[in-house]
């Protein structure tokens, strides 16, 4: 597979190659991530193949505006005010899932990870598309993750459609909060830390 190299002048290029099952790496405001179009099932399948990503591991769902999270999971009051506070950004949150999101895209798991990330090449990629992406972080299972285009490229030349080159804003992975349940879980600590969500949580007590 010859994959192309692009920027973010070809965002129109970027959408038709996700649009027909591709898959495609490029930076985030956080880590490089590697998506495809969340109900391209092949696409998806492909995407774990390029990466080795063990099938126990869902895949997170990358959405363009809060309003698409009631789309796709159930919500309350609480969760509204976190997601106000700090979508978009580095913040993912894990919330029980609609029943027309298939298992298979969640590996059977009753539970969907979200995150809106603040940038705007990706944000008018998913709005182009006017679908979710579902988009992990671009590096072999098992490896440090993709922060810079050389080791994206290293990697995954070859392996995937199309490698967006850029500079990804944050370097740190997003924080992921489980909230699925009546208690709120920090299940890995990002660039949003754990005081400021509580915070967030415990006012809508």
């Amino acid at each position: 597979m010859k994959t192309k190299i692009l920027t973010h002048k070809n965002l129109h290029e970027a959408c038709e190659c996700l649009k027909s099952g591709g898959v495609v790496a490029f930076p985030t405001d956080t880590v490089y991530g590697l998506g495809v179009v969340y109900d391209q099932l092949d696409a998806l399948n492909r995407l774990k193949l390029s990466k080795g990503r063990p099938d126990n591991k869902p895949i997170p769902m990358m959405i363009a505006s809060i309003e698409q999270i009631d789309q796709v999971a159930y919500t309350n009051e609480r969760v509204q005010k976190l997601t106000k506070a700090f979508m978009p950004g580095g913040f993912t949150i894990i919330l029980k899932k609609r029943e027309n999101v298939s298992d298979v895209i969640t590996n059977g798991f009753d539970t969907i990870a979200l995150r809106m990330p603040d940038d705007e090449f990706i944000l008018s990629l998913i709005k182009m598309i006017a679908k979710p992406l579902l988009v992990t972080s671009a590096n072999l299972s098992g490896q440090a993750t993709g922060v810079y285009f050389e080791d994206v490229k290293r990697d995954f030349d070859g392996r995937i459609d199309m490698i967006i080159e850029g500079k990804c804003q944050g370097l740190v992975s997003s924080t992921i909060v489980d909230v699925s349940t009546e208690t709120l879980k920090i299940v890995r600590q990002g660039p949003i830390n754990e005081k400021e969500i509580q915070k967030v949580w415990e006012e809508t007590v």
